[in-house]
């Protein structure tokens, strides 16, 4: 299935180890780039969540956040930090004497104060299990809705292509009219010269011209490139890299259409498939 590299997921969970959420945020990328940050003293499960997000996402800028607070009992004895409180009430004593007025220092104030009160450290192996079922479901919610976007973006795409294809056709068709009409407007010119020519010689020119002027080849390389394109987009692979460089294709074949054309029909033709091709690609930039 389609899917594009932006979305948002988010989920909690709780039990007696302490409360966590989880955060995903993803945006178009050209590669897959993940910066994942949590608690240090979780920071040995880092490469186990990278590895679980790079087997749903393969492309773009993925920021992972995880927060956990650890749940207290009341059967936990508080272990205050003594040297770091002797310090903060000697700080601040000191500076309690320097001011006018100064208000009397809160006891539960210097409890508050990092480090003050020791906690044990969470135990990464006993974290590892709800912390990844925790990342697994965050992952749920950001493929799902990296898949309705691509749904949406596979449906713009799939509309200029029948407008495309439409074009091509309609080119095709005009083709040996526009140039029928080229070969009789260049033969009055230069029957108007009044001047004696080689019939074979003029014929060989104008075949020429017409050579130069026909797009049947760039039209059958547009045909094929918008039928390549609706293949892929029934993929269910990644598939952003393909649809940009069939774009890039499809702009050049375009491009030779509009330097080609000798008629208004066939420069209307070339922009027309130009601004479809745009439209198209600026879509594809955000597609995995």
């Amino acid at each position: 299935m389609i899917k594009s590299m932006t979305a948002y997921g988010r989920a909690e969970d709780s039990g007696n180890w302490g409360d966590a959420s989880c955060e995903i945020r993803s945006v178009n990328h050209r590669y897959l780039e993940m910066s994942v940050r949590l608690p240090e003293e979780l920071r040995p499960l880092e490469q186990a969540i990278r590895d679980r997000i790079s087997s749903q996402l393969k492309r773009g800028k993925v920021d992972c956040n995880i927060r956990f607070e650890q749940r207290e009992t009341s059967k936990d004895a508080l272990a205050v930090n003594q040297d770091l409180l002797n310090k903060i009430i000697e700080t601040a004593e000191i500076t309690h004497g320097q001011l006018k007025n100064a208000a009397a220092i809160n006891p539960l104030e210097l409890l508050r104060w990092p480090g003050v009160l020791d906690k044990d450290a969470p135990d990464p192996e006993a974290m590892s299990a709800p912390l990844l079922k925790l990342v697994d479901q965050t992952l749920i919610a950001v493929v799902e809705t990296r898949e309705r976007e691509g749904e949406k973006t596979k449906k713009m795409i799939l509309d200029r292509c029948i407008a495309a294809k439409e074009i091509v056709t309609r080119v095709r068709e005009q083709m040996p009219t526009i140039l029928e009409g080229i070969r009789e407007k260049l033969t009055l010119r230069v029957q108007e010269l009044n001047t004696e020519l080689n019939n074979e010689r003029l014929e060989q020119e104008l075949l020429l011209l017409t050579q130069k002027m026909d797009v049947a080849e760039e039209m059958d390389r547009l045909d094929a490139h918008i039928d390549e394109v609706q293949r892929v987009l029934e993929q269910s692979d990644a598939v952003g890299r393909r649809l940009d460089f069939l774009m890039q294709e499809m702009n050049r074949e375009s491009n030779t259409l509009g330097s080609k054309s000798a008629h208004l029909d066939t420069t209307n033709s070339s922009v027309d498939l130009k601004v479809l091709i745009e439209q198209m690609r600026e879509q594809i930039q955000n597609l995995e």
